[in-house]
């Protein structure tokens, strides 16, 4: 060992800060094996998210926090410090970093409304064809598709007097409201409205389901006649599935009212990604068919 390193090394110091950052990368690789894990079905997602993540998780989290500062404190003990203090902090920034993400994903799912269904028309709400019904059902759905479904008491918990009352009050208060809000940012949920499209209902259809093809989504059924189409979307991590349904009928002043419905198939809230996904597809399809 040169004199240059003999000065740097910190010994036993140094060993208790290569320990940290490796507890610290081996959290962070713990949540990706969870996610990864559930999706291509190793365990299933509930022990995936609810075990290995929310519980066993935020444990190896907070541990490696501890080891990073306990390391951090001794390399500063006495000199030399610089090797064993860049691990320990770099330690310190890796499990940080993690609770950092964790905490906001508690945070975004307790300021979110807890529903996993959301559409542009509760009025006439769009129901799903046999077919996607029994992929649902062999898939193992937990939460059904309803014209008018509830917030369940689960939801007491994390969301206080919301069990009871209707996911379509719900995802109007949450929208976005351009008369008193400045900005979409500011609102958990973009506005969804029924998009009016200037073209013939063929050609609007025939858009739509190669909009949905180049999204990557299974699609279910696709029947021009009655204005359906339905598609699958399936996350990359934990494998969650969600169902889209998409009405696509002809108006008799002329042009194509289109409407859409997102749902998941498990858990309570979606985290606003439902929402997320039915305006983003409804800006494409504006685009495609303006």
């Amino acid at each position: 060992m040169s004199s240059v390193d003999k000065a740097q090394d910190a010994g036993w110091r140094a060993i208790v800060a290569k320990v940290s950052l490796g507890l610290s990368i081996f959290a962070v690789l713990w949540f990706v094996i969870a996610a990864v894990g559930a999706r291509f079905g190793a365990w299933s997602w509930q022990f995936g998210l609810g075990t290995m993540t929310l519980n066993w998780g935020l444990k190896l989290i907070f541990l490696a926090l501890g080891v990073s500062v306990v390391a951090m404190v001794l390399a500063l003990i006495k000199a030399p410090r610089k090797r064993a203090f860049i691990l320990s902090l770099a330690a310190l920034l890796v499990a940080g970093l993690s609770f950092g993400r964790v905490a906001a994903f508690g945070g975004q799912a307790t300021r979110l409304p807890p529903i996993h269904d959301v559409q542009t028309d509760w009025s006439d709400p769009i129901q799903p064809s046999e077919r996607l019904v029994a992929e649902r059902k062999a898939d193992g759905a937990m939460n059904p598709i309803e014209d008018a479904p509830v917030v369940p008491e689960a939801a007491e918990g994390r969301w206080p007097g919301t069990p009871g009352r209707l996911v379509s009050e719900l995802q109007e208060e949450a929208e976005f409201r351009p008369e008193e809000q400045d900005s979409p940012k500011v609102a958990p949920y973009p506005k969804l409205d029924t998009y009016e499209a200037p073209v013939a209902q063929p050609d609007a259809f025939a858009t739509i389901v190669e909009l949905v093809k180049d999204r990557g989504w299974k699609i279910v059924s696709a029947d021009a006649a009655e204005g359906r189409i339905e598609a699958t979307e399936t996350s990359f991590w934990f494998g969650f599935k969600d169902d889209v349904m998409i009405r696509v009928l002809a108006m008799e002043a002329g042009g194509t009212r289109i409407d859409v419905r997102s749902t998941s198939r498990v858990g309570l809230s979606d985290l606003g990604a439902n929402a997320k996904r039915v305006r983003n597809l409804l800006d494409d399809i504006e685009v495609a068919l303006h």
